[in-house]
């Protein structure tokens, strides 16, 4: 007889299914585990092993298969020992053999019986409901598993006993709450920083728009400490934003106790990032800096000085919203719609544009293009505003705080958002959150300028010599512009301030 247990195996963010099937045979004493499993799953054995013994239970003196099917799909993680060890326990008849059916379950076992926690609870719980089953995950993952549906049945038990107990109707479990984490005390205000009215004023179009944005000034001049404050001013998730974006921090093992959180990811990895790093990859295909970010923003501090190759495979991501990586037996897709901060030195030393100095190696022309150079064209083309960070002066930091802060801002970002939104959902297209994110398709239709504006936009594209994507960012800008003064038209004003956060693009391909 052959007892099957249901659990699941990731690709990505989807979790497939997979059938664990336990067979006790006469035979000589032995413990073989097939289906193409990795070291964790080959390790399971001894982990269930012990489980098991230290639950009561012995592993009986006949030969003990197991088999993940389908066998040709490779297996990973540690999250099979839970199935195998009840799969086990039904076969011998420590709990009721039909008492599994229509639970799929994934969990870590410790020596001494304890269920340990396991990543990509979220999606396995997603995977199950949409198949009519419940869910059977370790204890701290609980509260994770019951955001998927408030009908999904949900057993989180801290050991084996405990699951045995509640099979047998010994002792009965409470389902898992969801829960959201408790958000920091505070955020770093837009009130700490002094000057730079214009560098705010452009975060404040980014945040509302979801554009890419670069900034470029000598160091000191307050680029991080502005990226840093962008988080504060960004509404907080949607509901379908919150599973979207869990569901790949799940995979990655960033929740922790199984609690959500609805504030936007920040992501802000060092220069010295690899491509896996970035992107995602390495042996596992585990998802990158651009998933981990997915609805939220990826600052790049120090832009030229990560590696070329890097930064070109940005490119794609930023395009189409979502990253492929392709290994020998891997093929996944992870969702990258990130929101490109970065900042960036005018040169390698700093200096260039301070009055009265000359570099001693080239022209500070030259030097300024040659670090400039590091970036891609094409790369600079993806980026929706741009601008010129100047040193603050001394007599702005010894003004008073400003009396706008990030709570004023967010207020006016939220309700650009809000425009955008509907907008979007009216169009038939409700997986459009910003305008950053719209097909080029639709913006005839969002972005109708009057005559006047239509004509600075012809002059303009033609002494820029903007590319047809450069012409599609300029009005994507220019809309979120018109939406922050809630304008249902694009005006020419829009337009002209959208170019002029383009040009420093345009000089720079």
């Amino acid at each position: 007889m052959v007892t099957r247990i249901a659990t699941v195996a990731f690709e990505g963010i989807e979790a497939r299914a997979v059938d664990v099937q336990v067979q006790i045979s006469a035979g000589g004493v032995n413990f073989v585990l097939v289906g193409l499993g990795d070291k964790a799953v080959a390790e399971s054995k001894e982990r269930v092993r012990s489980a098991l013994i230290a639950s009561g239970l012995a592993l009986p003196a006949k030969r003990l298969t197991v088999n993940l099917a389908p066998a040709d799909m490779p297996k990973e993680g540690s999250h099979y020992d839970l199935p195998i060890a009840l799969g086990i326990m039904a076969a011998i008849g420590a709990i009721p053999a039909d008492a599994l059916h229509g639970f799929t379950v994934l969990g870590e076992l410790a020596l001494d019986g304890t269920i340990s926690a396991v990543t990509g609870v979220l999606p396995a719980a997603m995977a199950a409901n949409m198949r009519g089953h419940g869910l059977i995950c370790p204890a701290p993952c609980g509260p994770e598993a019951a955001w998927a549906s408030s009908d999904l049945e949900v057993l989180a038990p801290v050991n084996l006993i405990q699951l045995a107990n509640h099979m047998r109707g010994t002792q009965l479990m409470a389902r898992p709450v969801a829960s959201i984490a408790k958000p920091p005390p505070s955020l770093p205000d837009l009130r700490d920083i002094k000057g730079q009215e214009m560098a705010k004023r452009v975060l404040e179009i980014a945040a509302a728009g979801g554009h890419a944005l670069l900034m470029n000034g000598p160091p000191g001049a307050g680029k991080s400490m502005l990226a840093s404050r962008l988080p504060s001013i960004l509404p907080p998730l949607a509901p379908r934003e919150l599973l979207d974006v869990s569901m790949v921090h799940s995979v990655a093992g960033l929740i922790v106790n199984g609690a959500l959180t609805d504030r936007r990811p920040f992501r802000a990895p060092h220069h010295s990032a690899s491509m896996a790093a970035l992107v995602g990859g390495g042996l596992q295909a585990k998802p990158g800096e651009v998933s981990l970010a997915h609805r939220g923003v990826l600052f790049l501090d120090e832009l030229p000085e990560f590696h070329p190759q890097v930064l070109d495979a940005l490119r794609q991501p930023i395009e189409t919203g979502e990253v492929l990586i392709s290994r020998a037996n891997h093929r996944v897709t992870y969702p990258a719609r990130f929101q490109l901060v970065a900042a960036m030195n005018p040169c390698r030393c700093g200096r260039a544009t301070e009055p009265g100095f000359a570099c001693k190696r080239q022209p500070n022309e030259r030097c300024m293009a040659q670090y400039l150079s590091r970036i891609s064209g094409p790369l600079m083309d993806r980026i929706d505003l741009a601008i010129d960070v100047p040193a603050v002066a001394a007599s702005d930091l010894l003004l008073p705080a400003p009396a706008e802060g990030s709570a004023e801002v967010a207020l006016r970002v939220a309700a650009a958002r809000d425009i955008q939104r509907a907008r979007y959902e009216a169009l038939g297209l409700p997986e459009v959150l910003t305008n950053a994110a719209a097909p080029p398709q639709v913006l005839d239709e969002i972005v109708k300028p009057d005559a006047a504006g239509q004509k600075l936009l012809r002059d303009a594209a033609d002494a820029m010599k903007l590319t047809a994507r450069g012409y599609h960012r300029v009005l994507k800008v220019a809309r979120t512009l018109a939406d922050l003064d809630a304008e249902a038209h694009v005006a020419r004003l829009h337009l002209a301030e959208a170019l002029s956060y383009r040009s420093r693009v345009a000089d720079s391909i």
